[in-house]
């Protein structure tokens, strides 16, 4: 094995132990040690490859992040008109409870972090801005496309990041009250459906 892919393979150890023990303990309670057993690693490989817990988290961040820009890349320019691009975004709302159930604790770190630190908000932040972003940009090209009715974009992008984030919240607080994949798919249908424009 070359220097180079064991020190990938001791990176990816260390971020998959940290998810493991932050989501088990809390950040604040995770020392760098007890990642570093959980990896099997020394602290001096541990900060080969990051300079401190909190970068181990941002990254973990980060990777979470790149992986939902993805599919709401996918979701949009694979799609023929804008409500068929938000459906398919309602639809990936369910991909992504079922691949990240066991990852949702972990989710309620990132909020918990960004209250008390000012940079780990900024990088928690700057997404939800994106994504209302996004969506104004969307609604605004379905009114333009006569696919949508004629609400405020804005709004209309607010209530639907609202909605997704509140049912993330829910799945955490009542994780078996329902298969919160469908609520969250059939939740944006509903909210979609009112917003695309019938024929009189």
């Amino acid at each position: 094995m070359t220097s180079k892919r064991h020190g990938e393979e001791t990176h990816a150890r260390i971020l998959e132990a940290a998810v493991e023990c932050f989501a088990r303990h809390g950040y604040d309670a995770t020392g760098v040690a007890e990642i570093c057993a959980c990896a099997g690693v020394s602290k001096g490989a541990f900060y080969h490859h990051f300079p401190s817990k909190q970068a181990l988290f941002m990254e973990l961040l980060d990777h979470w992040l790149s992986e939902l820009d993805s599919r709401l890349a996918a979701a949009r320019t694979g799609a023929r008109t804008v409500p068929d691009g938000l459906m398919q975004m309602a639809g990936m709302l369910q991909a992504i409870f079922q691949a990240g159930s066991e990852r949702l604790p972990f989710f309620l770190e990132f909020w918990s972090q960004a209250a008390r630190e000012p940079v780990v908000w900024q990088a928690t932040i700057a997404p939800y801005k994106r994504y209302r972003d996004l969506l104004r940009d969307m609604v605004e090209a379905g009114i333009a496309e006569g696919t949508l009715r004629a609400v405020d974009p804005e709004v209309a992008a607010h209530v639907v990041v609202s909605l997704a984030v509140g049912l993330v919240l829910q799945g955490l607080l009542d994780p078996s009250g329902a298969n919160w994949g469908q609520v969250a798919a059939g939740g944006l249908q509903m909210l979609l459906e009112g917003l695309e424009k019938r024929e009189e």
